[in-house]
């Protein structure tokens, strides 16, 4: 039987086979790539549900009001994206260009340092939707046992909105580990992500916080992505997730190209 084999084009073919090189290495190990995903569930019953209880609802930009587990959960699902994209463009990019010396066999190969950065990006924004997907697949077995974590039909969108998020902080993790020259310079990085992941309307609105501070808050990409996300679980979109948008694909453009530059200087110095 005659079997037609379409294959992808050339800028997507190279990248692709650095993807399946990372599946093989994690076949027998794959719980390692899924097991961050548990830290947003945790928060997710502990302050969803638990604190959730205490308080009651949470008002909205639109003056309308949800339940804080409603409040919280789309903010958690932009940090499931945020970390699975993270933790693989972090300490394992880094093992891998500065230990494995892996990708200075790979230029000896047809793939170019930017078929390198597409690949690790595609590589951890696959961890960051598996992340997504399992934070979502939790989300629908609540609701069939009656808890209603979305409450807008625009909620089928929060994956690719995930997706999105995921992209960005792919894009912004490689090109940030370009710059790491030790184990220790990790701690600068949790420094940045694990204030964003408190303070940026993840379990409260930031309407509480003075103006100046404010509008610092909601130029960080978490918030962009908590907002996104948000707006369509509970059915609130407007202009501004434009915004979202453009920051987010922006911030991973830019960390594509930084990372592209970067490599060149790292691999062939």
């Amino acid at each position: 039987m005659l079997t037609i084999r379409i294959a992808p084009p050339l800028a997507l073919a190279r990248p692709t086979r650095l993807v399946e090189r990372n599946l093989l290495v994690y076949r027998r190990t794959f719980m390692v790539i899924f097991s961050g995903f548990f830290e947003p569930l945790f928060y997710l019953f502990s302050m969803g549900f638990g604190v959730g209880a205490l308080i009651g609802n949470v008002p909205l930009a639109d003056g309308s009001s949800v339940p804080y587990v409603v409040f919280v959960a789309p903010a958690l699902l932009a940090s499931s994206a945020m970390n699975g994209a993270i933790y693989e463009t972090s300490n394992n990019f880094f093992f891998k260009l500065k230990y494995a010396k892996l990708y200075d066999a790979i230029i000896a190969t047809p793939m170019s340092l930017n078929d390198i950065a597409r690949g690790e990006v595609m590589w951890a924004l696959l961890r960051g939707s598996l992340y997504a997907v399992g934070f979502l697949a939790v989300i629908v077995v609540l609701g069939l046992a009656g808890f209603r974590l979305v409450s807008s039909p625009l909620g089928l969108l929060a994956f690719p909105a995930a997706m999105v998020v995921g992209f960005g902080f792919a894009g912004a993790g490689l090109a940030a580990t370009t710059f790491v020259r030790h184990w220790r310079d990790f701690d600068f990085m949790q420094l940045a992500i694990m204030p964003m992941f408190l303070f940026s309307g993840t379990f409260y609105p930031i309407d509480g916080y003075p103006p100046a501070l404010q509008a610092f808050v909601q130029a960080t990409p978490l918030y962009r992505g908590v907002h996104l996300i948000r707006a369509l679980t509970t059915g609130t979109p407007d202009a501004t997730l434009l915004i979202d948008l453009a920051y987010l694909v922006a911030m991973g453009l830019i960390g594509l190209a930084i990372t592209s530059r970067r490599l060149g200087k790292l691999l062939q110095s």
